[in-house]
């Protein structure tokens, strides 16, 4: 696929899912303590009291956000953040679902959010369709728009291959799925200015096809 058409395949896949995959996947955390564990982390991370340097009450970014669910448990962790999805139709439910949070339709490969203003981004799970090739400029944009101080968390399936999905939540699809090993996501972020400041992979559930991965960075601050 040309980088067009996989961004028009994401797209229209998911606007096809939204109503169903908000439905299906929107009490999910309830289940998976480690994933709330890492959120928590993250939303302790960006709010930053008492620390010097720290970037706590600036925004947050749920790239990828879908229908907002993660945006609204980081609202309820006290993180000021928004939402970003390439997809309308995710972001019309996000909008019905949370209407006191802000969410925009946009790619996550070219924000229109201004270099170093965000305390934080989050790509929870967004990052599966992305080619591998494609993983580095999209770290190196993240990094562009998080301010010195600023963390980063990715949610991502461990593993090596990549697989196809023509039908999902269901509805037809055309999506690539990648797994990347947790090392190889460490290795972009820091190529891109993103230094590892921790790592979690846990074993896949019952609904799940590998080990998920989670990785927190942080751009150098001052």
């Amino acid at each position: 696929m040309t980088e067009t058409s996989y961004l028009h395949a994401v797209r229209a896949s998911y606007d096809a899912v939204a109503v169903d995959y908000a439905r299906l996947l929107g009490a999910e955390l309830a289940g998976k303590p480690l994933d709330r564990a890492m959120l928590a982390a993250f939303a302790e991370c960006v709010r930053g009291e008492g620390r010097p340097g720290g970037t706590g009450g600036r925004a947050v970014a749920d790239l990828g956000c879908g229908p907002g669910r993660v945006t609204a448990h980081l609202d309820g962790l006290g993180v000021r953040a928004f939402g970003v999805d390439l997809s309308p139709a995710m972001v019309a439910v996000a909008r019905r679902t949370y209407p006191g949070l802000r969410f925009e339709v946009g790619s996550m490969a070219a924000l229109d959010i201004a270099d170093g203003v965000l305390g934080g981004v989050l790509a929870w799970y967004s990052t599966v369709h992305t080619p591998p090739g494609e993983l580095l400029p999209l770290f190196a944009e993240f990094a562009r728009v998080l301010a010195p101080g600023g963390h980063a968390l990715i949610a991502f399936e461990a593993g090596d291959a990549q697989n196809r999905l023509e039908h999902a939540y269901g509805h037809p699809v055309d999506l690539d799925v990648h797994w990347t090993p947790p090392e190889r996501i460490a290795e972009l972020l820091a190529a891109a200015g993103l230094a590892e400041t921790a790592r979690l992979v846990r074993e896949p559930d019952a609904h799940e096809k590998s080990p998920q991965g989670f990785i927190l960075a942080r751009k150098p601050g001052r």
